[in-house]
């Protein structure tokens, strides 16, 4: 049973002689140094030796605190943990992540890297937004203002998207910081979309077939374009395939023979055969020339920048995420704004167009079917897929040489 009262302790103090332990029972100690500070220290046993550990001072760690706190180490005690060691190994921890940038490395090798479906989304706002701000500075000495700054600058050179992925990325790094001891609080617990670049809205941007033209044309006339950038927009439109599975895209899976992509891995989580129509498989044919021997469709370019006079290579072994949004910025298309990623909006809204079935176009995009549908259905409309991107990828020629296209419907058929 517990046995110190406050009376006592504060009478000890006011008398001033060391005191090298009271016992307040199962290990809790009190001491008092010659200089006067009093302190909490718990003594116990593990595999036979004797350890303590200083809990805190008094009376900033009450009694009552520092009897919830002995309880609470005994406990793991008791479970054969020497709760002063483990306490020395955290510390040093903590110490070995000095700044952000460390922490961000230790999370992302062992949260991002290995579990995420893209962590080179993580990576890029990582690098681009988040590090340069706040990578020196010391975890714990991270404050909400630094956390809102960095979501300001992104937000005022206008990209309301990436502030609100540089939110969610802040939030679960300083949480895994936090979980690891590295930090007592994490700095945007309570920042929501808000305080970042407000709540998304659902994209509609499809291009019509007058704007496919201009676009076509204008990716044509683009000098500093580059023909491997406009190929990979072209593949993007007719296969209906997302940027990052045909950034990361390896010849291997190619049977340019065939017509065949054998696509694995994808969002979805399921392989999928995407069939590719003649155009498309001459596009590959050319991209071919330009990978010059390399395993992956669109290699990585010889030096991405300059940093401090030296040329960094990519981290990448293909193109970077970022590429083809840099390079869809050159085209002068004189269009209302759209991204990558509209593409394939715009190949779906198409394949509507010309009559492709709802079954066959959701598969076109790799789209599971819903509900009972998608337990159900299995199968996977592979010639109606070829017979469909056919259509369209012979529209997409039609356009890009200005001509009337002369296709038909598949309704119609």
């Amino acid at each position: 049973m517990p046995v110190l009262t406050d009376v006592q302790i504060r009478a000890w103090i006011k008398a001033g002689d060391p005191i090298a332990g009271k016992s307040d029972g199962d290990g809790l100690t009190f001491t008092l140094s010659a200089s006067g500070v009093a302190a909490w220290v718990l003594r116990y046993r593990i595999n036979g030796r004797r350890c303590e550990m200083t809990l805190g001072r008094y009376p900033e760690t009450s009694l009552l605190a520092a009897r919830t706190r002995a309880r609470a180490l005994h406990a793991a005690v008791d479970q054969g943990i020497d709760v002063a060691a483990e306490r020395q190994h955290e510390k040093a921890r903590r110490q070995a992540a000095d700044n952000v940038r460390t922490l961000a490395e230790d999370w992302y090798a062992r949260e991002i890297a290995v579990r995420y479906k893209h962590p080179e989304v993580v990576r890029r706002v990582l690098d681009n937004d988040i590090l340069p701000a706040i990578g020196r500075l010391e975890p714990q000495k991270v404050t909400p203002r630094h956390a809102d700054k960095v979501l300001r600058d992104i937000v005022d050179r206008g990209a309301p998207t990436t502030a609100n992925d540089a939110l969610r990325i802040m939030r679960r790094m300083f949480a895994y910081g936090r979980k690891r001891r590295y930090l007592e609080h994490n700095p945007v617990a309570d920042f929501d979309l808000n305080d970042a670049g407000g709540k998304e809205q659902a994209r509609s941007r499809a291009l019509a077939r007058d704007e496919l033209s201009a676009l076509l044309a204008a990716m044509c006339e683009t000098p500093n374009l580059g023909r491997n950038n406009e190929l990979a927009f072209k593949i993007l439109l007719a296969t209906c395939v997302r940027k990052g599975e045909l950034v990361s895209a390896q010849w291997p899976a190619l049977d340019l023979e065939q017509g065949i992509w054998h696509l694995a891995g994808n969002k979805t989580g399921a392989a999928i055969d995407i069939p590719l129509a003649a155009p498309v498989v001459e596009w590959f044919r050319e991209l071919q020339v330009f990978a010059a021997g390399s395993e992956y469709v669109l290699p990585a370019r010889l030096i991405v920048k300059r940093r401090r006079g030296q040329a960094i290579q990519s981290r990448f072994p293909h193109i970077s995420p970022d590429t083809l949004n840099v390079a869809l910025k050159r085209v002068n298309h004189g269009l209302e704004d759209f991204t990558v990623h509209d593409m394939r909006r715009t190949a779906r809204t198409h394949l509507a167009a010309l009559g492709v079935s709802r079954e066959v176009a959701e598969h076109a995009l790799n789209h599971k079917l819903r509900d009972v549908e998608g337990i159900y259905n299995r199968h996977d409309y592979f010639e109606e897929r070829r017979q469909a991107l056919t259509l369209w990828a012979e529209l997409l020629v039609s356009l890009e040489r200005g001509e009337q296209p002369k296709v038909v419907p598949l309704r119609a058929w």
